[in-house]
C-alpha cells in the first residue's frame, strides 16, 4: 500500500507543477509585455523632454519692461541705487522687473557693471514713474 500512496503523491505533484508552469508562463508573457511598454514610454518621454528644452531655448524671453534700444545708455552704480530708492523697490522687486537676481542688483549698486542686454531695461525703467512701476509689478506678479 505504501507503494500506491507514493505513486499517487508523485502524480499529484507532477500535475500541480504542470498547472503552475502554465500559469507562470502567462504571467511571464504579461510582465515582458509590460516591460516593453514601459521602455517605449520612457523613450517617448525622453524625446518629448528633449523637444521641450529645444523649444524653451528657441522661444524669446518675455521681458517685464518694454525695451527701447535706439539710444546709447550710460550707467552709474550711484544713479542705479538712487533709482531703486526713488521707485521704492526692494532689490528682489527690482531684480524681478529686470530679470536678474537680487544679488545682481546689489552688485550693480556696488560698482559692477550690468551685462549689455540689461542696459536697455534699466534705461526704460529710468523713464517710468513710481505708480507706473508699482502697477507693472502688480500686473506681473499675478
Amino acid at each position: 500500500m505504501p507503494k500506491l500512496a507514493t505513486v499517487l503523491k508523485d502524480e499529484i505533484v507532477r500535475l500541480a507543477r504542470k498547472e503552475v508552469r502554465a500559469e507562470i508562463s502567462t504571467l511571464r508573457k504579461a510582465a515582458t509585455l509590460s516591460r516593453t511598454d514601459i521602455n517605449a514610454l520612457k523613450r517617448r518621454v525622453a524625446a518629448i523632454e528633449k523637444q521641450l528644452t529645444s523649444l524653451i531655448k528657441a522661444s524669446p524671453k518675455k521681458t517685464a519692461i518694454p525695451v527701447d534700444e535706439a539710444t546709447t545708455i550710460r550707467f552709474s552704480s550711484k544713479g542705479f541705487a538712487t533709482l531703486r530708492r526713488r521707485l521704492g523697490l526692494s532689490a528682489a522687486e527690482m531684480g524681478f522687473l529686470l530679470h536678474a537676481s537680487d544679488q545682481s542688483i546689489y552688485k550693480w549698486e556696488r560698482g559692477v557693471r550690468p551685462r549689455p542686454n540689461q542696459m536697455p531695461k534699466i534705461a526704460t525703467l529710468r523713464k517710468m514713474s513710481k505708480p507706473q512701476v508699482t502697477a507693472l509689478l502688480k500686473s506681473l506678479q499675478k
